[in-house]
């Protein structure tokens, strides 16, 4: 077996999309347009008297945790890792809240809750998990971050990584981007996204992570491409999709141009955000929607994962076909 091969083995989203426990979705998939979650029965997955103390973050991170591992077979993971841009928001803003309005003591609860490692300290609490355990925090990069984290680990020797990501929506964070002048051209959403990543290959594995590398501060995200495709043996027509997030339709225009340059249909070019809808670690979304897509067709070989969210972060992510 090649060192540096990491089979995804189970794959698990909750979004506006119907995705839980869904294989094909890809193919029915539409633009997000309702502020809805399509949530499963959190009962089948968490205990009802946690349930009721759990934020809309923490459910959703617990029940996906839990159906990658059920997919899987496995009782519990090597390590469990985390990326959430924003955290536990809607504790936050319940802390925060309580503090304008309570005076003494405050209950540690919603603060203790708030901590962006609440979501891998709730999945480790749930599965009585006692092995590595990280969350990544870096803004629209999050998820990469954690992705590589786990690879790293697989080659250290590690065999089953539970890694995914996950933000929630709340009521500001739509008033602070009017506020600000932000227009992400997309509605603001939530999400989470976890995966089962292992060396080992089973019969029913499709695709594979074939590289990730996050750029911070990417001050030419073509060049950057160009390299991270030839540190793969390809080049951009090879690619057979383009899952990609890029604020603003001139700039998703300019890289469509680079694309078709390049000899790639624009047309199998996908922005992943008018699927998903807008929150930072929206990049674990287009993954499980890549995983589907080779799913669904055995003849796409290269799929790209192009995060560019942020103007100055980068996120390349490399997923192919594994051979039945």
């Amino acid at each position: 077996m090649d060192k540096n091969t990491y089979y995804i083995i189970a794959a698990s989203t909750i979004s506006h999309q119907d995705t839980f426990g869904k294989t094909g979705f890809s193919d029915s998939m539409s633009p997000v347009v309702s502020p809805a979650l399509i949530t499963p029965d959190y009962k089948a997955f968490i205990d009802a008297g946690l349930l009721r103390r759990m934020s809309k973050i923490l459910r959703m991170a617990v029940a996906c945790a839990k159906d990658c591992l059920a997919q899987a077979g496995l009782d519990q993971p090597d390590a469990i890792i985390t990326g959430t841009g924003l955290g536990c928001l809607q504790d936050t803003d319940k802390f925060l809240n309580t503090s304008l309005t309570v005076e003494g003591l405050l209950p540690p609860t919603a603060f203790i809750q708030s901590t962006h490692n609440t979501m891998a300290g709730q999945i480790s609490l749930s599965l009585g998990n006692h092995g590595y355990n990280m969350t990544h925090t870096q803004n629209t990069l999050s998820f990469e971050h954690a992705m590589v984290d786990a690879l790293l680990l697989l080659d250290e020797g590690e065999q089953h990584i539970l890694v995914g990501a996950a933000d929630e929506h709340i009521e500001i964070l739509s008033e602070i981007t009017t506020h600000l002048g932000y227009k992400p051209g997309f509605p603001l959403t939530s999400g989470a996204s976890f995966f089962i990543i292992s060396k080992e290959k089973r019969h029913d594995t499709v695709a594979r992570i074939a590289d990730c590398e996050p750029v911070a501060f990417a001050q030419d995200p073509v060049a950057k491409l160009t390299r991270f495709l030839d540190t793969n043996s390809l080049e951009i027509s090879d690619l057979n999709r383009v899952v990609y997030a890029v604020p603003g339709n001139a700039n998703a225009g300019k890289y469509k141009t680079i694309w078709r340059e390049a000899g790639l249909d624009p047309e199998k070019c996908i922005n992943y955000l008018s699927l998903s809808g807008v929150y930072p670690t929206a990049s674990a979304f287009a993954l499980n929607y890549a995983v589907d897509l080779i799913s669904q067709d055995r003849s796409l070989k290269n799929i790209l994962i192009f995060n560019a969210l942020r103007k100055e972060n980068l996120g390349l992510t490399l997923v192919q076909s594994v051979e039945a």
